[in-house]
């Protein structure tokens, strides 16, 4: 099972299930999760791949929806679901292939659409880090900066270095391996209709208006927001507001 980081105790309210995205954790949804667990269970998960969970040669969207299951099912059988990006794919492949474990679900800055954004030169950078050399996060960021990772990403990548280990917490190769589906959705037939909202960054181009059909087909209850002044880390740019709507949006379910 994945590894789970659980805030607050359970209470009326549905819990919540966090699933990151691509090169994350359950760690970097740490200030959102325990601000949220004021008033409900809210589950932190490392996907595969990634943090603590296990490792697979499949990343496929399949595979990643079956371990939210999993996890779902483990701690009560239904929950209100947040993804964000690769996370907010795998959160829509829950819904539709486990429409039972999901209450409401909320996508942020994704679409169930093929991007043409290439995530290869990153898993090269963190390859090419000398992990022996490293004593401390700086180091690694400064090997990455000389590769040409900005700063952002220097420091969000390094959250997932086991420096004590010498190692990634990463599974850097089956990633790379999975970068054609990671990037694209499944073929599906499926739909699911519980309350979903699309919430994606004003400054952002990952929910494009063109999607809206797509995104309509697979969920018809489908509804669409943006947050002004935000781009594709939305959660990290503007925190306080992205909790807002995730209150807002969750607070009937029960």
């Amino acid at each position: 099972m994945l590894n789970v980081i659980s805030h607050g105790t359970q209470t009326d309210l549905s819990p919540v299930l966090i699933a990151h995205g691509l090169f994350g954790s359950g760690r970097n949804w740490g200030v959102i999760a325990k601000r949220l667990s004021s008033d409900r269970q809210v589950l932190a998960v490392d996907m595969r791949n990634h943090g603590a969970s296990p490792w697979s040669d499949d990343h496929s969207y399949p595979a990643l929806a079956r371990d939210l299951a999993e996890v779902i099912t483990a701690h009560g059988g239904k929950m209100d679901v947040l993804g964000h990006s690769m996370g907010g794919k795998a959160a829509m492949m829950l819904a539709l292939n486990h429409p039972e474990t999901v209450n409401r679900l909320l996508v942020a800055d994704i679409a169930p659409v093929a991007y043409a954004h290439d995530q290869q030169p990153n898993i090269s950078a963190m390859q090419a880090v000398d992990l022996e050399t490293v004593q401390k996060r700086s180091d690694a960021e400064a090997q990455l900066a000389q590769q040409g990772i900005d700063r952002m990403l220097q420091s969000f990548f390094t959250q997932s270095l086991d420096i004590q280990n010498k190692r990634w917490r990463l599974n850097l190769k089956a990633l790379a391996a999975n970068m054609p589906h990671i990037l694209s959705f499944p073929e599906t037939d499926h739909h699911w209709d519980g309350p979903c909202l699309f919430l994606s960054g004003g400054n952002s181009d990952y929910v494009r208006p063109e999607y809206r059909l797509t995104i309509k087909a697979c969920f018809p209850n489908a509804s669409f927001a943006k947050m002004p002044g935000t781009g594709h880390w939305l959660h990290a740019e503007k925190p306080r507001e992205f909790e807002q709507v995730l209150r807002s949006f969750f607070a009937v379910s029960k």
